[in-house]
Formats: C-alpha cells, structure tokens, sequence
C-alpha cells in the first residue's frame, strides 16, 4: 500500500480510512511523547482538529498546555501555498491588548507610496491563546470572527487565513480576578471544554526520568505530518466516516431534552448538533472505525454541550444533567441494534 504522503503529492485525493488513520497514529505518538499522562487530552485535542473545531482547555498553569499545543503545530509541515505562515504562535491574552495585537495591521510603506497589510499571529496553523478570559470584549469579538470564518477584517478589508486554522485557548479556572467571561456565542465557536486534572504519579514519575531531554526534543524523534495530509484527513473522514440516521435521531432528541428539562436554563444550540457530526466521526476514527457508534455519542456529548448549557442553581451540574437526558437515548440506540 502505497503511504499516504506519496499519494497526496501524486496528486490522488480518494484515500481510505485505513491510510488517513496512519496520519492520526503518527500524530497521537508525537504528541503523547511530548507530554505525558494525557492520552485523553490529546485524542480531544486532535478529534477537534480532524472535526475542524477549536478546543478549550479551563487548566491550571503548569498543566502542559503550552508544550501541547507547540507540539502540535511543530508535528505539522507546512506544504501549502507558496506564501508560507507559522506552524505555531502563542497570544498571551491581558487587559490591555487590541485586536490589532492579534489580527495585524495597516502600514504605510513610503517607498511604495501604499499600504501594506502585515498579519498577527493569528496567521497560524495552531494558535494558542493563553489565558483568553483576561483579554477585552472587543479583542474577543476579533477573536470570534477568526474562529467562525477563518478571516479577520482589518480597515474594512478581510484577510483569509489558512484553512488548517486551529485556536486551543486555555482559563484559569481559579484566579477569576480581573478576567471578561467569555460570552455564550464565543463559548458556542469551541467544539469542545476540557477540564484538565493532575497527571497520575507514574506519569509524573516518567516525566522526571526524561530529564535533562525537552519534551520537545522527545516528540521531534517521531516523524512528522504534513498540512495536506490533515487536510486530506478531514476530507476522508466525512465523506467515508458514516454517522447512521439512528445517531442522528438521537442527537437531535438529546437537544430537544435537554431544552425542555426544568433544571436547564438555555438549552443546546443548532451548531452545536452540526459540530458534533465530524466530532463523532473523528472519534470513530480514532478508534479505527469507519462508523460512529452510540459509545461516541455517550463519549463526546459531556465535552460538546456542558459549556452550551445553563443551569439553574442546584446540586446538578450540566455534566449530570446531559447523562440523565442522555441515557433514553442511549437505550432507544441499544434496541435498534438488538432488532438488526
């Protein structure tokens, strides 16, 4: 069988689940050598990349989020347009920040006689912005517009970026002083929130014995992949990746539920259902299927609706709230399958 980098740069697009699933393999070795004792975190982190989502990681500082995200964008070569951007680029988000800081700006070149547009960071393959609940609503507003049309609109003029564009924003979920919450249509643009906890003690344990080597240098021994080839990725898995009408029933009717339920104050939104269909067949992929099952709906929908959700004050959180609504769902699917 021919590699999937050979087939891309003969130029053939029709690759099989199979060979893009060596791409997330060689993904999922990079990064996991990178930082250790967070398998999880980082099957979410490259579901939403293949789903071509954006992820939010509510983190502690220490957490390994910084090394994550660079990982990933070192593991990815830039093979695309003649005009080159950077693989990685990090936005450390403060008060004081404009949405210049980060879009780019307008300057007048005097040999010229013209204005000349040079981009921000968010010109990026992978774009960490650091603690984005500290940064203004304006700047937040630029923000929204890069993550739901992969363009940023600088003097009345728009500017695309890639189409590999993918943001990992992190929040601190103790120190609240001074932050701007971040409003619900931001929250609404991440695919996915992620809790992240303390690493176990034997990863911890193997994370010291890897001293004096960067966790960096770790992963840069694993091969890399290429633009097109996550690219390629996307493409394969929603076009052969298949999500049965039965799956789809029961994430419309886990929407309905959950907006209906008493102890839900706002309910899930419609993007939210659309985002969750190349979530479930990422996952599926990840998994080595060419279908996604019930156990991807039960797996994902905690990570693509409690940061959807409002609550009522009470002892149940959005977490319970989506399990319960979900588990008539999860039945229903069960018996479907049984009657096959």
């Amino acid at each position: 069988m021919e590699s999937t980098s050979s087939l891309l740069s003969s130029g053939t697009t029709t690759l099989s689940v199979a060979q893009v699933r060596a791409v997330v393999e060689t993904l999922q070795r990079r990064l996991r050598a990178a930082v250790r004792g967070r398998d999880e975190v980082i099957d979410l982190v490259l579901i939403a990349l293949l789903a071509d989502g954006h992820v939010l990681l509510e983190d502690y500082p220490g957490s390994g989020k910084t090394t994550l995200a660079r990982a990933l964008g070192e593991a990815i070569v830039d093979d695309g347009p003649a005009e080159r951007i950077a693989a990685f680029r990090r936005i450390q988000f403060t008060p004081d920040l404009l949405p210049s800081d980060i879009t780019g700006t307008t300057i007048f070149d005097v040999e010229s006689h013209r204005f000349d547009f040079r981009p921000g960071p968010l010109f990026a393959h992978i774009v960490l912005a650091d603690e984005i609940n500290r940064t203004s609503p304006k700047v937040q507003s630029a923000m929204l517009e890069a993550m739901a049309e992969k363009q940023i609109t600088v003097d009345n003029e728009s500017h695309a970026l890639d189409e590999l564009f993918f943001v990992v924003a992190t929040q601190n979920p103790l120190d609240l002083a001074g932050t701007y919450p971040l409003p619900t249509p931001q929250l609404d643009r991440f695919l996915f929130k992620v809790r992240m906890k303390h690493i176990e003690r034997q990863a911890e344990l193997e994370l010291l014995e890897s001293y004096p080597k960067r966790s960096l240098e770790l992963a840069a021994a694993e091969a890399p992949i290429t633009r097109r080839q996550v690219l390629a990725t996307r493409r394969v898995l929603r076009d052969q990746v298949q999500v049965v009408p039965a799956l789809r029933e029961s994430l419309v009717d886990l929407a309905r539920a959950l907006r209906s339920d008493a102890r839900v104050l706002q309910g899930a939104s419609t993007r939210s259902l659309l985002l969750m269909l190349p979530a479930l067949q990422a996952r599926a992929l990840l998994e080595g299927r060419d279908h996604a099952l019930p156990e991807d709906l039960a797996y994902l929908a905690p990570y693509v609706f409690a940061h959807r959700i409002e609550c009522a004050p009470g002892p149940d959180s959005p977490e319970e709230v989506i399990q319960q609504c979900l588990k008539p769902q999860l039945e229903r699917l069960a018996k479907v399958s049984m009657q096959r």
